[in-house]
């Protein structure tokens, strides 16, 4: 998958919601990253839903949801209307432990916790556009997963910023911080998609 910037003006929620469905993308900023259409990789697809499957097995009993792509999340600046919100992003997986966040369209507001895995025309963004607004909004522990070189980036929030990321690699067990009792197993995970 390869994205399109389009930052010839600033665009916005109400922007969004008037592509046609052949127009995927995410707005970071106002500025929109318009995907070209292209299956992703099996890795990368099975990464994602061992992801969700180990994440989602773990909350089974708990007032916390999982999602995976596509799913809607609006990062407001502060209290401004859904059309004006200038950054809309569809992480590949997250977990919301307030459920008031939660809509119809998706949420709004900062996942407690999010998975992005990378491709490689897509990890520049990852790493430097989308980081720098899971931080602005607040996500209190973003991993950014390289299926390539098999490892795994974790960044956690400490006083509105993020720290130097932890630099793992996808074996073992690794436990999510920001939501208490969820591991992700990855020799279980990887173990299946070989």
């Amino acid at each position: 998958m390869s994205l399109i910037k389009d930052g010839t003006r600033h665009h916005t929620y109400a922007d969004y919601l008037t592509w046609p469905d052949d127009k995927t993308g995410e707005l970071v900023d106002g500025v929109a990253y318009i995907r070209e259409p292209s299956p992703p990789a099996r890795l990368h697809q099975g990464i994602v839903g061992g992801l969700y499957c180990q994440v989602a097995e773990a909350l089974e009993d708990r007032a916390s949801h999982v999602y995976m792509a596509p799913f809607e999340v609006r990062l407001p600046r502060s209290t401004e209307p859904d059309d004006e919100v200038d950054t809309v992003v569809q992480p590949d997986v997250l977990i919301v432990c307030d459920l008031h966040k939660l809509d119809a369209r998706g949420m709004r507001g900062a996942p407690d916790w999010l998975a992005e895995v990378a491709s490689p025309s897509t990890a520049r963004y990852d790493q430097v556009v989308k980081l720098s607004a899971y931080e602005r909004a607040g996500v209190r522990e973003v991993w950014l997963t390289d299926p390539a070189d098999r490892s795994l980036t974790i960044y956690h929030l400490a006083a509105g910023r993020y720290g130097r990321p932890a630099i793992l690699g996808l074996r073992g067990k690794t436990q999510l911080s920001a939501v208490d009792g969820v591991t992700i197993d990855w020799d279980r995970m990887l173990a299946k998609l070989e």
